[in-house]
Order: structure tokens, then sequence, then C-alpha cells
């Protein structure tokens, strides 16, 4: 039976093949959503590890939360230098990362922190920056950058580095007179750090020296300029680690009511669900229509079966007039329809794991999102298996027809 199926498939190849080709462009569509869909979560979720606190200027949550750490939009207002340090002193609290945004290098933003950000950051699950070469920065004027940055502008260590005044993707503003040198690349992690070149905050207040209203009054040497009070008057958010989880809302309560200056304070975990319950509605909107395409191609399957019964009732006659009976034609119908089905989620798969690792280095270098094509997870094991099932279950229409017919009906057509 299954020969005899396929050799008819074979025989009926160009509108077989069609009907496969529908099938796996929409499983290929439904899967994809899924996979993109959950690959974009994980992505998200690796991004911060470790984390109980993000502390910024007053605003909301998932906007605190994009500028922060996936360097997306724009802070309210910056976070004074010694309010951050009243509070990196609270009781409870075992670290802090001060983060400093503003400036930028070809496009890519520019972090001013300290050596605690290469302490305490972590990404994934609890992973570590690990530097791929070199060490941290350690003089006001060096610099440590994201492997994407270091891969995308050919960087090597000891290479001379200008940032640029203002976080566009094109300035005319260079702090030219004080260059930063390369001495750490991170390796690769698959978050915005990749993207990040990261100086020393001194080293960000010692290139704003001499400036006003966003222009160059007065040109300094590194000398002079490492002479000066480099303390920051203020940084644009931090991270904070606590000794005890149980003290985490205890000391968020005290930030949000925090009297010298408005301040919000984040649970990285929180913000994220918020984040995704914002974007549920679109997620539900592209499920939906990609589900709709499974059903056109399902359709087109039904049709193309129904439409070729008649140009086979001859084929079918002669089947039966050889011995088979009513169940043997429903049988081939029915195992027609599961091949195309199951031929048709095979080339789609094999369709959207190729298109995954063709795209996967893009989606990387433009957004910083890892998209892994592994194995399906279980949400797409069951968009497949309804797929089959579905496929299986519409093939029993043209199945149920072709049992009705009698040798009588074939043999009676005229050409």
């Amino acid at each position: 039976m299954l020969i005899l199926a396929l050799k008819s498939l074979w025989a009926r190849r160009l509108t077989a093949g069609l009907t496969l080709a529908a099938i796996a462009i929409s499983v290929m569509l439904l899967v994809g959503v899924e996979k993109v869909r959950i690959e974009l979560k994980e992505s998200f979720a690796r991004t911060l590890s470790g984390t109980d606190l993000i502390v910024g200027a007053r605003t909301g949550q998932i906007n605190l939360l994009l500028y922060s750490v996936f360097r997306l939009g724009n802070p309210t207002n910056n976070i004074s230098w010694d309010s951050y340090q009243r509070i990196s002193k609270q009781k409870g609290v075992a670290w802090t990362i001060p983060i400093a945004l503003g400036d930028s290098h070809q496009g890519f933003r520019v972090l001013g922190t300290n050596q605690d950000y290469f302490r305490h950051y972590a990404y994934g699950r609890n992973q570590p920056l690990r530097l791929a070469e070199g060490r941290p920065f350690g003089d006001t004027f060096e610099a440590v950058i994201g492997a994407e940055v270091a891969r995308t502008l050919g960087y090597r260590l000891n290479d001379p580095l200008i940032i640029a005044h203002g976080a566009g993707n094109t300035s005319f503003s260079l702090h030219d007179d004080l260059p930063f040198t390369l001495v750490g690349i991170l390796a690769p992690t698959g978050t915005p750090v990749d993207k990040t070149v990261h100086v020393r905050l001194d080293g960000l207040e010692a290139i704003h020296l001499g400036w006003q209203s966003g222009r160059k009054t007065q040109t300094l040497t590194p000398e002079l300029a490492r002479a000066a009070d480099l303390t920051p008057a203020s940084i644009t958010a931090f991270l904070v680690g606590m000794n005890n989880k149980v003290q985490v809302f205890g000391l968020q309560r005290a930030i949000n009511g925090y009297r010298a200056e408005p301040l919000s304070a984040i649970l990285p975990g929180s913000a994220l669900h918020e984040l995704w319950s914002l974007l549920g509605v679109a997620e539900k909107a592209i499920a939906f229509i990609a589900l709709f395409v499974v059903v056109a191609g399902l359709l087109g399957m039904l049709t193309t079966l129904l439409a070729g019964l008649s140009a086979r009732r001859r084929e079918l006659a002669i089947l039966r007039a050889l011995g088979a009976g009513p169940r043997h034609l429903f049988g081939l119908l029915a195992l027609e329809a599961a091949l195309l089905t199951a031929l048709g989620v095979l080339l789609g798969l094999a369709l959207l794991y190729g298109v995954l690792q063709l795209l996967a280095p893009l989606v990387q270098a433009q957004y910083g999102l890892l998209l892994y094509p592994g194995w399906p997870e279980a949400g797409e094991w069951r968009l497949i298996g309804l797929t089959l099932l579905a496929g299986m279950i519409i093939g029993l229409l043209p199945a149920a027809r072709a049992y009705g017919y009698s040798v009588n009906d074939g043999m009676s057509i005229n050409h």
C-alpha cells in the first residue's frame, strides 16, 4: 500500500509537489514564529542574571529595563552620585554596578562603569563576563569592547578609540583630543554586552571636561585631565546585588520612597514579565496568522485531492477490478494525504532550520539576539503533531468519497 501510494503521488508529481510546497511553507512559518517567540524571550532573559534590583531615575519599569540593560531608548533623567553612594552603603547591599550612558563609538553605545562590572555582572545562568583577549581597564583612558564591536570594526589590542558625543549613529562632535586605548576584548555573550564599548567612569568625566552646551570650549591633554577632579556628578542607573534575597523588597520600597530625588527600583524579572504582557497581544496575532497559513495549506491539499478524484476514477476502478476493496481505496487515499502532510512537515522543518542557520548571524549582529536552530521545544512538537493530525483528518474526506466508488463508476467515464 505504501509503495502504491508513493507511485501514485509520483505520477501526479506536479500537483503533489505544489501541495507539498504549500504545506512546507505553512509549517515553516508556524513553527518559525513559535521558535522565534521562544528564543526572543530566552534571549532577553539571558541578558541579565544575578541582579536583584535596577535603580534609575523615576520612570516606568519597562523603560528603565530597556535603556539600562538592553541599551534601547534613553533615560528620563540621571541619578546623583551622592544618592548612588548613599544607597550602595545600605544594609544588605552586597555590590553595585554604576552605569553611565550617553556617548557612542561608530554606532555602538559607550558604557561608563568601574571594576565591579567585570566582577559581578552575569548573564545566562549566572555566567560571569570573560575576556577573550587582554584585561579589564585600569587607567582612565583604557577601554574594553564587546565581541561584536571587535568583529565589526576589526579592532585589536592597543588600538585607539575615539568616543563621539551623543548616542546617535553619526556624530560630528568627537572627543578626539582624549582617545582611549583598547586593552580588552570580551568573549561573546549573545547579549547587548557584545555591542558595547566599556570605559571607566572617570574616563567619561575626563572627555567631557571643557564642554558646554554640547560644544568643546577647551582642549585638554590626558595629563591635565587626570589631574582634574573626575568624580562623576551623576550616573544613568546602577545594578544592585543583595546579600539576602529577603531584603530586596525592603530596599526597593526604601528607594521608591527616597526623598532626596525621585528614583525607581525595579525587579528585572517583574519588568520582563510586564514587557511580555504588553507584547502578548502581538504574539497571539502573529501566531494566529501563522496558524491560518497552515490551515490554508491543508485546505489546498484537500482541494487538490478532491479535484483529482474525478480524474482518477478510472484508475480507482481498475484497482477495484484487480481485487482492491473499498477499504483498500479508503486506505490508499488516506495514506496519500498522510504522506503529503508528513513530507510537507519534514520539508518545512528543513527549510526553517536552513533559514535560521543563514539568518542567525545577521540577527545577532543587528539586534544582539541569539537564535539557536536546535531541537524543537515541547511547544513546537505540539504544533508539528497537530499539523500532522489535521492533515490526516482532512485526508479522510477524499478517502471517504473514494470508498463509495464502484467499478462501474470508473469504467463508465467518457473521455
